[in-house]
Formats: C-alpha cells, sequence, structure tokens
C-alpha cells in the first residue's frame, strides 16, 4: 500500500472491505499443479489469506502495514510477515522463501501501488518454474442501485476524485491495462481480465464504514477534508432507504489477471 495503516484505519478496511468468492479461489486453484504453498503479497488484513489456506497447505501472507496485519485471521498454517516497503532479494528469500518454491503468488486490490518491474523479479524468482502462478485482481464500483449507484459515481468521481492516487487508474481501467509479462495458464488463451463477483450484506452505516476505508478518504482526512458532510450522507440515506429494505446486497466486479511464469522466464 501507498500508505501506512494507523489501528483505526486498519479496523475501518478490516470491517468495511469486501470478501472474496469462493468460485475465485477454486479457479485459481486449478491452475496450478500442485497446492503446497502459496504467497499473498499486500494481505491487507488477510481476506484472501484465509481463504488461500482452505486450499493450500501453507501461506505466506506479507504486508508492509504491521496495523493490517494485527486485524488478520490467525490459522495455524497462515505465516503472516511484516515487510520493508522496497523488500530486497536477500529479504525475500530470508524472510519469503527460497528461489522456485512457490506454487501461487496472489495480489489482492494492491499491485497498482507496487513496483512492478522489481516485485515481477521476486515473482519470477521465487515461483516454481514453469507452472508456478500468479493471480492479481481488483474490484471496482460497488453495484447497489440505479439510486446509490448514481450518488457514488458524483461521489467517486467528484468528490472523493481529487484525493485518490494515481495507480488508482489501474483499478479503474479493470487491471486491463496493467503490465502482466506472464504466459497464459494451461486452459487459457490469454491473461484476462475475468470477471468474477463478490457479494456482502450490507446497511447504510457499512457501506459508509466501505468508503470511510478508501486512501482517498484517510488523505482528505489528513488535509482537514471531510469527504462524507451531513449534505452528502443525507443524500446517500434518502436513496439507500428508497425501497424500504434496510439490508442490501452489494456487488463488487472482481477482474483476475492470471499467468504462470512459463519456460521462457
Amino acid at each position: 500500500m501507498a500508505k501506512w495503516f494507523d489501528r483505526y484505519q486498519a479496523e475501518q478496511y478490516s470491517v468495511g472491505r469486501p470478501s472474496y468468492p469462493q468460485e475465485l479461489f477454486n479457479f485459481i486453484a486449478s491452475k496450478t499443479p500442485s497446492h503446497d504453498l502459496a504467497w499473498d503479497v499486500g494481505t491487507g488484513t488477510g481476506q484472501a489469506a484465509q481463504s488461500l489456506a482452505n486450499i493450500y497447505k501453507n501461506v505466506i501472507a506479507t504486508d508492509i502495514s504491521p496495523k493490517q496485519l494485527e486485524f488478520a485471521p490467525k490459522l495455524p498454517n497462515i505465516k503472516y510477515q511484516s515487510t520493508s516497503p522496497k523488500m530486497s532479494m536477500s529479504e525475500l528469500q530470508h524472510d519469503i522463501g527460497s528461489q522456485s518454491s512457490f506454487d501461487l503468488v496472489t495480489i489482492a486490490q494492491a499491485m497498482h501501488w507496487f513496483d512492478l518491474p522489481t516485485f515481477y523479479q521476486q515473482v519470477k524468482w521465487i515461483l516454481k518454474n514453469p507452472n508456478g502462478v500468479i493471480a492479481a485482481w481488483c474490484y471496482t464500483s460497488p453495484e447497489v442501485n440505479t439510486q446509490v449507484d448514481s450518488l457514488f459515481q458524483r461521489f467517486y468521481n467528484i468528490t472523493a476524485g481529487p484525493y485518490f492516487e494515481s495507480p488508482r487508474d489501474l483499478v479503474d481501467q479493470k487491471y486491463e491495462t496493467i503490465d502482466f509479462p506472464f504466459e497464459p495458464v494451461d486452459g487459457l488463451e490469454h491473461n484476462g481480465p475475468f470477471r468474477f463477483n463478490s457479494e456482502k450484506v450490507m446497511d447504510v452505516e457499512d457501506y459508509f464504514t466501505y468508503l470511510r476505508s478508501w486512501s482517498a478518504y484517510q488523505t482528505a482526512k489528513e488535509k482537514g477534508v471531510e469527504l462524507l458532510t451531513d449534505n452528502v450522507v443525507q443524500d446517500f440515506k434518502r436513496a439507500w432507504n428508497d425501497d424500504g429494505k434496510i439490508e442490501k446486497i452489494v456487488t463488487f466486479p472482481i477482474y483476475l489477471r492470471i499467468g504462470k511464469v512459463g519456460s521462457s522466464n
């Protein structure tokens, strides 16, 4: 991540962010010949690591934010590791694992923050050759209903837009334009993006918690700007309550890029 998280921000992230569907992990796991070891990079509060741990014998889950890791689920086959923002190859070998030892590297909603040339060098070094798999995904605008989504687009693009950092553009483009120098995995003709859906039951306060977990919200707050003003909150509440339902199923579209190391790397 581009920012360190204090405890409050980490808790907002843990509560507000969506989980990922089992269908996504089943699809990824079907592309790795073995299921011994996975590395979840930028794990945050461990949403992806927890699901990976149900499929892979062991998971190494890393993040530069120790506060986020405090909120990650503790399972016996997950090792959480705080890493430096610019991890060296020697640190990689000491803290993560040896060359050609991992079946899978995953990055959930984080790769747009990375120094990609350096990261890809590390990925190609640590994944099994030639069939080690890298899977990176992002999710885009939540979908509730016409009224709420219309307000969201205005809030996202106009109100919060100036406070997002430029890497966010890669998410808006569904990772289609992100550099991804890997071969298609067996059975696929290209690297994606492939769409999946994450669904989360939310009330309007849960929705606000999600908005407050954004990096843009935190950046604005640090500059003395409250994005969720009373007027904005009331507009969202009116739109949310228009159908009389307190809780709604909110859909987060997920876009996956997946590839393998390949014999040429």
